[in-house]
């Protein structure tokens, strides 16, 4: 569970709409061979609880739309239904870009999950920046501190699970249908 909570917080902290040289993995789109209809549908919490199995693999998440990036719409992040969880989704595939109308609607997106690894070394250095950040800011030094426990809730992680790296998910997106009730 911390895992996950720690993905929401990461995952919009590092992966913020613009984008720094070297830290955005392409997007890739391969569906497969598998139609649309054919895919198993997850609820997000699902969906991140399997991750790990289901790298590369083309599947449907149902997730509820929190933020669209203004200038590009190039990704969008949904929460499931306890809105505790964030997830990017990447726009590719028949998804030109994601529209700001869309926050608050719920959607079943096709895509294919992906993986990011944080390794200690980014870690370590990523650490490095936000106390430099710390030492220059002007007393809103409580965002550092945020970001200074999420750094060592990765390492913890890290520890109690036998790796070297961190892992945060995100999709490739290749269509979307927006959800009527």
């Amino acid at each position: 569970m911390k895992k996950i909570v720690l993905l929401t917080i990461l995952a919009l902290g590092l992966a913020s709409c613009g984008t720094k040289s070297g830290e955005q993995q392409s997007v890739s789109i391969d569906p497969k061979e598998t139609t649309a209809s054919d895919l198993k549908t997850y609820e997000l919490n699902d969906l991140l609880s399997n991750a790990e199995s289901l790298i590369d693999k083309t599947v449907k998440v149902r997730g509820y739309v929190t933020h669209t990036c203004k200038h590009s719409g190039k990704r969008c992040f949904i929460v499931g239904e306890d809105q505790k969880t964030s997830f990017r989704v990447e726009a590719g595939g028949e998804i030109g870009g994601f529209n700001r109308e869309l926050a608050g609607s719920e959607l079943e997106i096709t895509g294919v999950v992906k993986e990011r690894r944080l390794t200690k070394e980014y870690i370590d250095q990523y650490e490095k920046e936000v106390n430099e950040q710390k030492v220059e800011e002007d007393g809103s030094a409580e965002t550092c501190e945020a970001e200074l426990s999420n750094i060592q809730e990765m390492r913890n992680w890290m520890k109690a699970n036998n790796k070297d790296y961190y892992s945060i998910y995100y999709m490739n997106g290749i269509s979307y249908d927006v959800v009527e009730e």
